[in-house]
């Protein structure tokens, strides 16, 4: 059994141990603000305290072997599987928006429902887009100054995928997908004088999808009036506007863990899009520093396993995971403070929800297979190479 778990945590890289650590403190810190956020609403649903926590906790104990399992697949095994995956994830979200697979949710259809089984597609999408860039993007690094090569397939698969979620009415899920194919583009070294043409568009259609009617419109006009009027209180802007008191009572020690006050149905989707808010509560000031100083050692991590590996599919995937995490957390917190409109996305590796945290846990251990160094003693190492510089 020593044996066994010995040959699991076997990297020889100290980034390996530094990604894992952040990545594991922050799941059991997640777990822990869970149970605080939830137990409220779970109680009234199921007359269980427990029954948020208990799911999350399933979850955890699902995406973390799965996380581990990844870290030890070699990089031949996502080179071969990668087409695989992005073609399997297009498919799924395709059936959650032409059949009746799907169910909506909150206005955003993006669930796939079979029996009692769900999840949310979208988010495979995000790992099998960050593993296909990674592999398809390294085999153009000697063509990244031709736009026209970055179309084909680049432009056309990460459209379609990027086009579906949309079409399900998920915009917070869209921005964070852009981030990803922007960002691993530029680590990868594009031009960002090629960027700024899409960057653009990707704005122009972001602002008439924004005012294109319906509820959306509305939570973007209420955040832009900055939330002020009684009627704005009482309707679009309840979240918003409890969330931050929320933060407010929490001073800068906080009122402690499990005495929030805004989690007794006042606040929406406490344990989940708006946690951070319940953190900053319970744990005031210094608690909501902790979690943004754990998302800098996650950022740290990847940067040190980026500079570290001379492959550039290591490289790049490792980039489009960052991207990926770190702007998913930076939305989720500015949405919580009024920097953004309410757009539905949680915070990595600490809201409540399956398919996130599962999803997130394996695109980790992907990074972690990479950060692993599989020599034989005695073996040369490759010297490590600083990523492509971006022009």
């Amino acid at each position: 059994m020593l044996v066994a778990v010995r040959r699991i945590f076997g990297a020889e890289s100290s980034n390996y141990f530094l990604l894992l650590g952040a990545t594991l403190f922050l799941v059991v810190f997640g777990l822990v603000m869970v149970l605080s956020s939830s137990a409220v609403e779970s109680y009234k649903a199921t007359d269980d305290f427990f029954a948020g926590f208990v799911r999350q906790g399933l979850f955890a104990v699902l995406g973390i072997p799965a996380m581990l399992l990844a870290a030890r697949m070699p990089a031949v095994f996502w080179r071969k599987w990668a087409g695989v995956a992005m073609i399997v994830a297009v498919a799924l979200q395709f059936l959650v928006i032409a059949t009746n697979f799907g169910l909506e949710v909150n206005g955003n259809r993006n669930w796939f429902v079979i029996g009692t089984f769900s999840f949310q597609p979208s988010e495979l999408v995000k790992v099998a887009l960050v593993v296909w860039l990674g592999i398809v993007l390294a085999k153009k690094l000697e063509v990244l100054d031709d736009w026209r090569e970055l179309v084909r397939p680049i432009g056309i698969v990460t459209g379609a995928a990027i086009g579906l979620v949309l079409l399900g009415g998920d915009l917070g899920t869209v921005i964070i997908l852009v981030a990803i194919v922007l960002g691993t583009l530029y680590f990868a070294g594009v031009r960002l004088r090629f960027l700024a043409v899409p960057a653009v568009v990707i704005v122009i259609a972001a602002l008439l999808i924004s005012v294109s009617g319906g509820s959306r419109q509305d939570r973007i006009l209420a955040w832009q009036s900055g939330c002020a009027s009684d009627a704005d209180y009482n309707g679009l802007c309840w979240q918003t506007l409890h969330g931050w008191w929320a933060l407010a009572s929490g001073g800068i020690f906080g009122v402690g863990l499990g005495n929030s006050k805004a989690k007794w149905s006042w606040l929406p989707e406490a344990d989940n899009d708006f946690i951070f808010a319940i953190i900053g509560e319970e744990l005031g000031l210094l608690g909501a520093i902790v979690v943004l100083a754990l998302f800098v050692v996650l950022a740290i991590a990847f940067v040190r396993i980026i500079r570290a590996s001379s492959d550039p599919v290591a490289r790049i995937t490792v980039s489009a995971v960052m991207t990926w995490i770190l702007v998913q957390a930076f939305v989720n917190i500015a949405v919580v403070l009024g920097l953004l409109p309410v757009l539905g996305v949680p915070l990595p590796l600490i809201s409540a929800g399956g398919s996130a945290l599962v999803t997130t846990l394996f695109a980790i251990g992907i990074v972690l297979s990479y950060a692993r160094q599989p020599l034989a003693k005695g073996a040369a190492s490759p010297a490590p190479q600083p990523p492509r510089a971006v022009r």
